[in-house]
């Protein structure tokens, strides 16, 4: 770098310079140029670009660059007042651009001093005047001050031993000490105030005293890291290495008159966090009572870093900071369409959340449940009502959680104790106000150690969460800014207190037409684009979807029929790996090559029922399906049998059916003694399947009766709905499911309790044109509108045994009884 300056001081035309001049300006942040010495900069400022450009247009190719006084002042924002009045006029030998940057090699030339600034856009220039050259005071004290630098340079590289020979011999043989003063502080790292005093100074002497106090600074530094370096080394053996870095930084705090733990330090920047942080009142007092504990206890101190993960813990927390939120409600509507097809009460209910929030920004957040089968949406929903809310999401998985401890934390005075997963979540997402969502709530446990969904009911109530006590904080925080959503399968699980908490909204499950609108708008394009496909590549027919759907997939949501498309997908990524180029369409009858035979068979509705058997509807946690209940007479026999693995309740619903047409004979045309003589055997199929619920009330009755009059129920009817012993018809729960189920079998007359007619409305409106839906409040409804008009031969014909006392058959039918003459 001497031998540089020494070759090419000035431009081969450099005519000589007045007095005053203008020149374009260019700021540097941090870095200080000095005469005489060559260096690179990167220049990528819009201002500064400019600056450069215009020196580039001149002949002498010469810019002035000014350090800024501040860090943080750039060179576009830089004024006047932000910049130095003296700086380093430099010629530019070489320019490269590098991405939309400037790099230079500029060669520093004199120092100069603005007179006054010009403009300050489209980039800074002034007029300004070179300084006269460093002039000499006492040439004695500059030759002291000229050997004690070069002795200090000499110690300097001997602690130093990677500095390359070349750089070693131009340092050594630098005679002017102007020229060595300025290359040491164009190599150092003095500060920019330092660097720029010396850059100032009009005087020898001033420039080297300066110079010796940076050199000497520098030097005892090295000579302090050395020492550390060597003590640690002493005092480690081999089986110490791998706590160099610890050993070191004792050191060095001891020589910086710390004592060896650092506690201070550490205290010192936790108080200097507390002071900073935006703490309520309560919480800053208690925060600053255990710092002061903190700063009397020893580092070795058991309590000592309990208490400051506690402080850390404190500090970090979101306690008044929340996110802005989305308040354009049409925004919001767009987002849940874009990402959800359908569910457009849902999508009413958080449109109504929002708009109150917009009405009123004070109010507390919602707390909603949504619950439905697995695959129908839940989870992505929450993450789309957090994105249209424009708030920060977090979910939590309560599935299997049986520690209560686990949603409130541990109290502190137990090892490794930890805030619960609701305060550690606030402390992940930054805010107090994200969305959070409480993912399959239904599965909590409970043993020993506490009940969760006991710990929820805090968390979880509008009234009481606003001063939330985490354990480990015994701190309340404010949870009623938090967004909660859970979700569940089944609501049965869930204590009634809790679910009383919160605003229950059913996800029922898709029909098979919402099903292909979903997989076209959605999961198609999805997969091939995960599949590394294009669509160019691969099409897949509505008929071929609709195969996917009814016989590759049996649920509720969609998650299957997803992992399907995915499977074709694949199939079609190896062969386009393996060469194929043009456009791959797969059509229902393709399906099969790919996927194999289907892999269910829906029940379908039996064209023809025999006497005795009927078409029911259950509900599941994968959505309805339809079942048929089969009764059988047993001739000589006596009682109920039921078989299916039916539960306790699906089999009192039998006995109750049973009871009741055996009471009620007369007035439904059913000989009683047919009933009295036979037993009667009920069957449900699929028997390896747990079955149980009120609902097959009505479809027993009506299998019985069948059985009893020998009128066939309507092969195009199904029904559901629970019975009481005196006839009446109660209304039951997933009549969409249901429904759904019978549609896909082929049925399209349904009969349904009177209470549950409402329910028709969750029904889409083109399945519901196609369906006959006939309310029933009691049993005799039923069976009115399932039996057909005209019995078969296939009811129960009673044995002909005689009846003592009369002379007639138990077959022949009683004669109407006299009430004058018959003593009954």
């Amino acid at each position: 770098m001497v031998e540089e300056r020494k070759e090419d001081q000035r431009p081969e035309n450099d005519e000589p310079k007045p007095e005053v001049f203008e020149v374009a300006v260019l700021p540097l942040q941090n870095t200080t140029l000095f005469p005489e010495t060559v260096v690179p900069l990167a220049v990528g400022r819009d201002r500064s670009m400019k600056a450069v450009e215009a020196a580039l247009s001149t002949e002498e190719k010469l810019i002035a660059c000014v350090t800024t006084k501040a860090e943080n002042v750039t060179g576009d924002d830089a004024k006047f007042e932000d910049l130095y009045q003296v700086g380093t006029l430099v010629n530019i030998k070489r320019m490269m651009r590098n991405e939309g940057v400037m790099q230079l090699i500029v060669q520093g030339l004199d120092r100069f001093k603005v007179v006054e600034w010009l403009q300050d856009e489209p980039f800074l220039r002034a007029k300004c005047e070179i300084l006269p050259d460093l002039t000499t005071e006492d040439d004695e004290e500059v030759e002291a001050l000229k050997r004690n630098i070069q002795t200090m340079i000499q110690q300097a590289l001997a602690l130093l031993p990677n500095i390359p020979p070349e750089i070693r011999m131009a340092v050594m043989s630098q005679q002017d000490p102007v020229q060595l003063a300025y290359f040491l502080a164009s190599v150092l790292d003095l500060g920019v105030d330092t660097e720029q005093k010396m850059l100032e100074s009009d005087t020898v002497d001033d420039l080297l005293t300066l110079t010796h106090a940076a050199l000497a600074r520098e030097v005892e530094i090295m000579q302090i890291r050395s020492k550390i370096a060597t003590e640690a080394q002493t005092e480690m053996d081999k089986s110490q290495r791998d706590y160099v870095l610890r050993q070191q930084m004792k050191a060095i705090q001891k020589e910086l008159g710390e004592d060896e733990s650092g506690e201070k330090a550490e205290a010192g920047q936790l108080r200097e966090r507390l002071e900073t942080a935006d703490l309520p009142d309560d919480v800053r007092k208690e925060a600053e009572r255990e710092l002061k504990r903190m700063e009397q206890l020893p580092q070795s101190a058991p309590d000592y870093h309990v208490i400051r993960t506690y402080l850390e813990y404190v500090l970090e927390l979101p306690w008044r900071k929340s996110s802005e939120e989305k308040l354009d409600l049409n925004e919001a509507r767009k987002i849940l369409d874009e990402d959800h097809y359908g569910l457009e009460d849902i999508k009413e209910r958080i449109l109504e959340s929002l708009a109150v929030v917009k009405l009123r920004p004070d109010s507390k957040s919602p707390i909603l449940l949504f619950v439905g089968p697995p695959g129908v949406g839940k989870t992505s929903l929450g993450r789309s009502i957090a994105r249209a809310l424009g708030r920060e999401f977090e979910r939590l998985s309560l599935g299997g959680m049986r520690d209560e401890a686990e949603l409130r934390g541990h109290r502190r005075t137990y090892i490794g104790a930890m805030p619960g997963r609701i305060i550690q979540a606030l402390r992940r997402v930054g805010v107090n106000n994200p969305l959070m969502m409480l993912d399959e709530i239904d599965k909590l446990g409970n043993d020993y150690r506490g009940d969760p969904s006991a710990a929820l009911l805090e968390i979880l109530d509008p009234a009481q969460n606003n001063s939330f006590r985490d354990n480990y904080l015994d701190l309340p925080f404010d949870l009623s800014k938090v967004f909660f959503i859970a979700t569940a399968n089944q609501l049965a699980p869930i204590p009634m207190p809790l679910r009383d908490r919160m605003e229950i909204i059913q996800l029922a499950g898709y029909s098979d037409h919402e099903k292909l609108n979903i997989a076209k708008q959605y999961q198609v394009g999805r997969q091939i684009k995960e599949n590394g496909l294009t669509e160019g590549q691969l099409e897949i027919t509505d008929d071929a979807l609709m195969l996917l759907i009814t016989r590759y997939t049996r649920e509720a949501g969609v998650r299957q029929l997803e992992r399907a498309i995915g499977n074709l997908a694949r199939k079609v990524a190896l062969k386009v790996a393996e060469g194929t180029t043009e456009k791959i369409t797969i059509a229902a009858a393709d399906v099969k090559g790919y996927l194999g035979p289907p892999r269910f068979h829906p029940e379908e509705a039996r064209k023809e029922l025999p006497a005795g058997v009927a078409t029911g509807m259950a509900w599941t946690e994968m959505g309805g399906e339809v079942l048929f209940i089969e009764a059988t007479a047993l001739p000589g026999g006596s009682g109920l049998t039921l078989t299916g693995q039916l539960g306790e309740v699906m089999k009192e619903s039998a006995q109750a059916a049973r009871s009741y047409l055996w009471s009620h004979a007369g007035d439904l045309n059913i000989d009683p003694e047919a009933i009295k003589q036979n037993g009667v055997h009920v069957h449900v199929p699929a028997g390896a399947i747990p079955k149980d619920g009120p609902s097959a009330g009505v479809t027993m009755a009506s299998a019985l009766a069948s059985l009893y009059t020998g009128r066939k129920v309507r092969s195009d009817t199904a029904m559901t709905g629970e019975i009481t012993l005196s006839g009446l018809v109660f209304p039951v729960g997933g009549v969409k499911e249901k429904v759904l189920a019978a549609h896909r079998a082929g049925i399209r007359r349904i009969i349904l309790p009177f209470q549950n007619e409402p329910d028709i409305e969750d029904i889409p409106e083109d399945l519901r044109k196609e369906l006959e839906v006939i309310p029933a409040k009691h049993i005799s409804d039923v069976i009115a509108a399932a039996l057909e008009p005209q019995p078969s031969a296939e009811g129960i014909k009673p044995i002909p045994t005689a009846v003592p006392g009369n002379g007639r058959k138990a077959s022949e039918p009683l004669a109407a009884k006299d009430p004058d003459t018959d003593p009954m």
